[in-house]
Protein backbone atom coordinates (compact mmCIF):
# COMPACT_ATOMS: atom_id res chain seq x y z
CA UNK A 1 0.00 0.00 0.00
CA UNK A 2 1.35 3.13 -1.00
CA UNK A 3 2.42 5.35 1.91
CA UNK A 4 0.07 8.38 0.97
CA UNK A 5 -2.93 6.27 1.50
CA UNK A 6 -2.09 4.95 5.20
CA UNK A 7 -2.80 6.80 8.49
CA UNK A 8 -1.07 5.69 11.18
CA UNK A 9 -3.39 7.87 13.73
CA UNK A 10 -5.53 11.10 13.80
CA UNK A 11 -2.60 12.66 15.84
CA UNK A 12 0.27 13.22 13.45
CA UNK A 13 -2.25 15.09 11.33
CA UNK A 14 -2.78 17.66 13.95
CA UNK A 15 -1.39 21.12 14.06
CA UNK A 16 0.90 21.74 15.97
CA UNK A 17 0.26 24.16 19.31
CA UNK A 18 2.94 26.61 20.14
CA UNK A 19 3.17 28.54 23.45
CA UNK A 20 1.55 31.90 23.79
CA UNK A 21 3.97 34.40 22.64
CA UNK A 22 5.54 36.50 25.19
CA UNK A 23 5.26 40.44 24.88
CA UNK A 24 8.84 41.29 24.22
CA UNK A 25 10.67 43.09 26.87
CA UNK A 26 10.76 43.58 30.71
CA UNK A 27 7.86 42.41 32.21
CA UNK A 28 7.05 45.50 34.41
CA UNK A 29 3.94 45.52 36.78
CA UNK A 30 1.97 47.42 39.35
CA UNK A 31 1.48 45.89 42.87
CA UNK A 32 -2.37 45.33 41.64
CA UNK A 33 -0.96 44.02 38.03
CA UNK A 34 1.20 41.57 40.08
CA UNK A 35 -2.06 40.58 42.12
CA UNK A 36 -3.86 39.92 38.76
CA UNK A 37 -1.37 37.56 37.45
CA UNK A 38 -1.44 35.56 41.15
CA UNK A 39 -5.20 35.21 41.04
CA UNK A 40 -5.24 34.08 37.17
CA UNK A 41 -2.45 31.82 38.31
CA UNK A 42 -4.77 30.36 40.92
CA UNK A 43 -7.64 30.00 38.41
CA UNK A 44 -5.89 28.07 36.28
CA UNK A 45 -4.61 25.40 38.45
CA UNK A 46 -7.68 24.88 39.98
CA UNK A 47 -9.01 24.23 36.72
CA UNK A 48 -6.34 21.75 36.09
CA UNK A 49 -6.49 20.13 39.48
CA UNK A 50 -10.56 19.71 38.76
CA UNK A 51 -9.57 17.81 35.14
CA UNK A 52 -11.44 17.30 32.65
CA UNK A 53 -11.10 16.45 28.95
CA UNK A 54 -8.01 16.03 27.49
CA UNK A 55 -7.73 18.38 24.79
CA UNK A 56 -9.47 20.88 27.38
CA UNK A 57 -6.93 20.32 30.18
CA UNK A 58 -3.93 20.65 27.66
CA UNK A 59 -5.21 23.98 26.72
CA UNK A 60 -5.58 25.27 30.31
CA UNK A 61 -1.80 23.81 30.98
CA UNK A 62 -0.53 25.69 28.14
CA UNK A 63 -2.28 29.07 29.76
CA UNK A 64 -0.99 28.34 32.77
CA UNK A 65 2.88 27.93 31.76
CA UNK A 66 2.44 31.33 30.12
CA UNK A 67 1.05 33.12 33.30
CA UNK A 68 3.56 31.30 35.34
CA UNK A 69 6.41 33.12 33.43
CA UNK A 70 4.43 36.28 33.55
CA UNK A 71 4.64 35.47 37.33
CA UNK A 72 8.42 34.27 37.20
CA UNK A 73 9.01 37.57 35.40
CA UNK A 74 7.40 40.10 36.81
CA UNK A 75 8.92 43.22 38.19
CA UNK A 76 6.97 45.71 39.92
CA UNK A 77 7.47 49.30 38.75
CA UNK A 78 8.89 51.80 41.19
CA UNK A 79 6.59 54.36 41.92
CA UNK A 80 6.64 57.20 40.06
CA UNK A 81 8.17 60.47 40.80
CA UNK A 82 5.98 63.22 41.95
CA UNK A 83 4.58 65.32 38.83
CA UNK A 84 6.22 62.85 36.82
CA UNK A 85 4.50 60.43 34.22
CA UNK A 86 5.61 56.74 34.80
CA UNK A 87 4.00 53.43 35.20
CA UNK A 88 1.34 53.55 37.74
CA UNK A 89 0.65 57.35 37.09
CA UNK A 90 -2.73 58.32 36.07
CA UNK A 91 -2.87 61.29 33.59
CA UNK A 92 -5.29 63.33 32.29
CA UNK A 93 -4.62 65.09 28.99
CA UNK A 94 -5.96 67.12 26.42
CA UNK A 95 -5.26 65.60 22.71
CA UNK A 96 -7.04 66.69 20.02
CA UNK A 97 -8.88 69.27 21.87
CA UNK A 98 -10.79 66.21 24.31
CA UNK A 99 -9.64 65.42 28.03
CA UNK A 100 -9.02 61.87 28.70
CA UNK A 101 -7.57 60.22 31.81
CA UNK A 102 -5.57 57.53 31.06
CA UNK A 103 -3.83 54.97 33.64
CA UNK A 104 -0.33 53.12 32.76
CA UNK A 105 0.06 49.79 33.53
CA UNK A 106 2.02 46.34 32.82
CA UNK A 107 1.00 44.77 29.69
CA UNK A 108 -1.32 42.32 30.99
CA UNK A 109 -3.40 44.58 32.85
CA UNK A 110 -3.58 46.40 30.29
CA UNK A 111 -7.43 47.38 28.49
CA UNK A 112 -7.71 50.55 25.97
CA UNK A 113 -11.43 50.02 26.47
CA UNK A 114 -10.86 51.45 29.74
CA UNK A 115 -8.25 53.71 29.72
CA UNK A 116 -5.86 51.42 30.72
CA UNK A 117 -2.29 51.64 28.43
CA UNK A 118 0.54 49.22 28.58
CA UNK A 119 3.60 51.53 29.24
CA UNK A 120 4.65 49.44 26.03
CA UNK A 121 1.48 51.35 23.90
CA UNK A 122 2.90 54.33 21.44
CA UNK A 123 0.41 56.78 23.41
CA UNK A 124 2.07 55.81 26.78
CA UNK A 125 5.44 55.89 25.79
CA UNK A 126 5.05 59.51 24.24
CA UNK A 127 3.78 60.51 28.02
CA UNK A 128 6.48 58.83 30.18
CA UNK A 129 9.17 61.21 31.80
CA UNK A 130 6.89 64.20 31.10
CA UNK A 131 5.84 66.78 33.51
CA UNK A 132 2.65 68.50 34.47
CA UNK A 133 1.90 71.18 32.44
CA UNK A 134 4.30 70.18 29.36
CA UNK A 135 3.43 69.32 26.05
CA UNK A 136 4.20 66.49 24.52
CA UNK A 137 4.93 65.56 20.39
CA UNK A 138 2.54 62.16 19.60
CA UNK A 139 2.33 60.65 16.01
CA UNK A 140 4.41 63.29 14.14
CA UNK A 141 2.55 66.59 15.91
CA UNK A 142 4.68 68.18 17.81
CA UNK A 143 3.26 69.28 21.07
CA UNK A 144 0.06 67.20 20.09
CA UNK A 145 -0.90 66.54 24.17
CA UNK A 146 -0.90 68.68 26.85
CA UNK A 147 -0.36 67.29 30.35
CA UNK A 148 -3.42 68.61 32.91
CA UNK A 149 -2.56 66.44 35.77
CA UNK A 150 -0.86 63.57 36.83
CA UNK A 151 -1.62 61.11 40.40
CA UNK A 152 -0.82 57.59 41.24
CA UNK A 153 -3.53 55.59 40.61
CA UNK A 154 -5.56 54.86 43.41
CA UNK A 155 -5.53 50.82 44.93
Amino acid sequence: MSVAFRRESDEEHKEPKFELPLPPGPNMVTARGLALIEAKVAELEAAVAAGGEEEVLEGLKRELRYWNTRRTTAQIAPAPEEGVVGIGSRVRIRMAGKERVIDLVGHDEADPSADRLSFQAPLAKALIGAEEGEKVDFAGKPAAIEIIGIETIPD
